[in-house]
This record gives structure tokens, sequence and C-alpha cells, in this order.
């Protein structure tokens, strides 16, 4: 008898132990990584073959494949998933649209994935082609498809995967201003990224699930008001923002992970250039008890996966004709990253700008506006090839002239400096005129403290009443970014210039070797 009862209570204490025992779970992760599937300079641009021997290159699709297996070797359970934008940033995105993402993104073995502003610049059609050939589910919470004919009932807000017999609950978020940013259409509705989570999380919670993961592309600020302004979620994994988190570095904008109101927010750069490694310890509730990891760095150190080497080059023998043609010299290295275009001058916005205006000049064009969101890497000194130039402006943007009032051109530089805080694209990088800002008046509120026109051989204050000619992109004349004010049919516009990527190339082959420089054309008042 006395056997019996101490066999029952060893039981119960071994079912105690059971229930109340730890689960480990590794989240591998990446975002913003805009077609980077070769190895990238340390100017994010394309790498070429003298850095490669050299070991001077990072990230590509055959270094994260070893990266992925050996951290999915070392971990008890693991998920790899991807805070948006594969889409767009090199010829094989222009090339092959997502075709290639999808079959690099099934290989690698992703789990999930949200939906970037960038997989809707071709619009939902070449979405919904990538959703089809991807074998893992794409989630977006905070918009509504339902009148989209080719995403409505398949675009989901959240799903449950299954890990080491745990439910995983992963919540897609987009920025809310993506109609801004993108060519979603007309169909799509964007809405609040807080009570969008809040909603699928209290979803998922009523079904049981008590690991929420939020996979935002919506940049390091909103995931830490998400983090702070809802419950029932346990990490975010973020994208959108390019930002790197470290514990170790003092570049960092923070620790990795961030914790705010108990969730964990991570995020890994961009361009593969790190690979996010989240080991988490949860307790039987469901609740994380411990959480440390890193960004890997994914250098000559990490060996390349020679199939996928292969691969790649079957991919990019039709591009190769293209972007190996040297198309101009560089004196010295151009500036063009987006952590300093996006706040101020910089000598690749002043190229880009320069080249735009001294295309039209003919045509009687006197300013250029160009959106920092539109420049995507800088360039190191030497020869450049089309590749290169196509890898600072892949987005396949055609110059737009068109007419606009004084008045209107001072609401477009206070829409341009709205968002400095944030470090969004919409910042402007000009030609032809110059203007000071300041950054503590209220946004669209007096921002712009002074504009100043080419006039004359010199500079004169901007006329509110005069009618200028601006060239832009056909993007931004559009309404991109913001710039409302640019759109509409009563502007005499012109969208179909030639590719800014040509006018780029042509501007730098009739420079001789260009040497970058900045000369104060936008000032912020201290």
């Amino acid at each position: 008898m006395i056997a019996r009862i101490l066999t029952s209570v060893a039981a119960l204490v071994l079912a105690a132990g059971a229930a109340a025992a730890d689960y480990r779970l590794t989240i591998l992760h990446t975002n913003d990584f805009h077609s980077r599937f070769e190895p990238i300079s340390k100017y994010d641009s394309t790498c070429d073959a003298e850095d490669q021997a050299e070991g001077k290159c990072f990230g590509g699709t055959a270094r994260l494949l070893t990266a992925i297996a050996e951290a999915r070797a070392r971990a008890e359970n693991t998920i790899l998933v991807d805070g948006g934008d594969q889409f767009q940033g090199s010829l094989f995105y222009t090339y092959y649209k997502g075709k290639a993402a999808a079959e690099f993104m099934n290989q690698l073995g992703y789990d999930g994935m949200t939906v970037g502003n960038h997989e809707f610049d071709d619009g939902p059609e070449v979405l919904r082609g990538f959703m089809d050939a991807v074998g893992f589910p794409v989630l977006m919470s905070n918009a509504d498809v339902s009148a989209e004919p080719a995403l409505a009932e398949v675009l989901k807000k959240s799903t449950v995967i299954e890990r080491g017999g745990e439910k995983i609950g992963l919540i897609g978020l987009t920025p809310e201003d993506t109609h801004e940013l993108a060519s979603p259409g007309r169909n799509i509705t964007f809405s609040d990224p807080v009570a969008a989570v809040q909603a699928e999380a209290d979803r998922l919670s009523a079904k049981g699930v008590t690991k929420i993961v939020v996979l935002s592309h919506s940049g390091y600020g909103v995931d830490q008001r998400v983090a702070a302004e809802t419950t029932g979620v346990d990490v975010i994994v973020g994208g959108h923002s390019n930002t790197y988190l470290s514990n170790i570095s003092d570049k960092a904008a923070g620790p990795y992970p961030t914790v705010v109101n108990g969730v964990q927010i991570v995020q890994a750069y961009a361009y593969g250039k790190f690979l996010g490694e989240l080991n988490l310890t949860f307790d039987d509730a469901g609740n994380v008890i411990r959480a440390e990891g890193e960004p890997l760095i994914m250098d000559a150190a990490v060996a390349e996966d020679t199939a996928t080497l292969d691969r790649i080059a079957e991919l990019a023998k039709p591009l190769d004709e293209i972007r190996n043609k040297v198309v101009a010299e560089i004196a010295a290295p151009v500036e063009g990253s987006r952590d300093v275009c996006r706040v101020q001058e910089c000598q690749m916005g002043n190229l880009v700008a320069d080249a735009m205006l001294d295309r039209v000049q003919d045509q009687g064009v006197t300013i250029a506006i160009a959106n920092s969101g539109g420049i995507r890497a800088s360039l190191d000194a030497g020869p450049v090839t089309m590749g290169e130039v196509l890898t600072i402006l892949p987005f396949q943007n055609t110059l737009s002239t068109f007419e606009i009032t004084g008045k209107t051109l001072v609401q477009a530089l206070e829409n341009g400096v709205s968002q400095v805080e944030d470090v969004k694209g919409r910042f402007p990088q000009v030609a032809g005129l110059t203007f000071s800002w300041d950054a503590s008046a209220a946004p669209n509120a007096g921002r712009i403290t002074q504009v100043m026109v080419a006039e004359g051989g010199g500079f004169a204050p901007i006329d509110p009443a005069k009618t200028y000619l601006v060239v832009t992109n056909d993007y931004v004349r559009n309404g991109g970014d913001g710039y409302a004010m640019f759109e509409g049919g009563d502007k005499n516009a012109y969208d179909f210039g030639p590719d800014l990527a040509d006018v780029l190339a042509g501007y730098l082959a009739a420079q001789g070797p260009y040497t970058p420089y900045t000369d104060g054309r936008i000032t912020q008042v201290k």
C-alpha cells in the first residue's frame, strides 16, 4: 500500500515537472533584403570581383544558407521569418520580379513573412504571384484587402505554426502609409497598427496560442509604440527602418533585443548583411523568462554554399551584359546611406538632383527635387558600372517635369522635412534651390524657414505667387512619399521622361572623374 502511494506521488511530481518545463525557441530573422542575392560591399552596393577576392564582401543568399543551417543545428527549436521588403533593389528584381525571391526563400526554409511596402511596387498582382510561389504564409493585419481581387481571401492577417509541439502565432504588419510609398492600388485601405495587432493577438489568445510574434515592416519607432500599447505580444521582428540593434556595437540604435512593456523587439539592419538570432525561453504559461542574442555578421568568415552560388550565377547571366558595363569614373566615394540622406544634404542626393536638373535645364526647368527614399546605396571610388547605378536607383522611375507655384513648393518642402525624426524617405534632396529648416517646429507647421531659388546667376527668395518649372521622378510627381501637392492633371506635367538611372549614368559619364561634394544647399537651423 505504502509503495503504491509513493509510486503515485512520484508520478504526480514528474507530471508537475513536465507541465512546468521551459520551452526554448530560436527566432532567426531577416528584413529589407531588397533582392541582394549576391554579396554587397561596405556601401551596400554590388560587391566587385576584387573586393570579393579580398574577403571584403558581406551577405548574399549563399552565405545566409550556411549561417541558417548552422544556427538550426545548434538550437532546440527554430523558426525563420522575414520583416518584409524582399522585393526591389537590384536587377534581379527588375528582371525576375518576385520569382527569384520566392525560389531562394523556399530554399532557405522560411516559416513566415510580412508584406513590406516594396512588395506593392508592381501592384497586387505581382505580390499574388509571389505568394502563390512560396511555401510559407505571407501576412498583413492592418489592411482591408477584401475589395482587391488578387488578394482577397488569400492574404491573411495572422497564422499559427507549430514547432516542438508548441503553437506560435504570427501576425503581419505593413506601413500605414503604404499607399504613399508604393502602388497597392485603390482597392486596399491601410489602418492603425496598434488596433490591428491587438485584434489579432486577442483572436490568437482566444484559441489558446500563448506565444505571439509580430512580423512588422513598420519601423523601430512604430514597433516600440505597438509594444507599449498592446497586450499579448511576446516578440516583434521588425523591418522598414533598416535599424541595426546590437549589444556589442557602438553603432547600434539600441540593444538587441530592445524590451518595451515586456515585448522583445529585434531588427537586423538590411540587405542580408546580418542574420538575426534571438534565443528565447518561455515558461509553461507562455511568458518570456529569458531573451538573448545578436545579429550575426555575414562576412567572409561565413562560407558560401557552392550550389547556391552556381544558381545565382545562372540567374545573373541575362543581367551581366547590362550591369558589367562601365559607364563612368568616380574620384572619391559618394555617400548615399539612408541614415545620412534621409535627414540632411548628402553627396549622393546632390549628385542625383544635379543630374536630373542638368538633363532638363534646356527646357526651362530651374528646380529639381529628389526623394531620398529613392536613393538606395553609396558608391566607392573608381570605375562605376551600370549595375552599381541601378543599385543606387533601382525603381525604374522616369523624369517628370511640371509647373508649381512657389507657395506649393514650400508646402512640398514642409512635407519633405515632416518626418525626419523617423528617417523617412520623403526628405528632399534638391538642386536649383536652397532651403533652411527648423526641427523644433511642428511638422508641416513652419519647419521651412527660408527658401532661395536660382535666379540670374545667383539666388533670390522664392516668390509664393510665381510659377516654377520643376523636375522630379514620376513616383513623387504622382503623390509618392506624401507629395500629394504635386499630383493632378493641372500641372502641365510630363511624366514619361528618360529613366532616372540612365540620366545619372549619362551625367556621370559627361563629368570625367566625378568628385562628390556638398555645398550647404540644405541647412538646419540650430
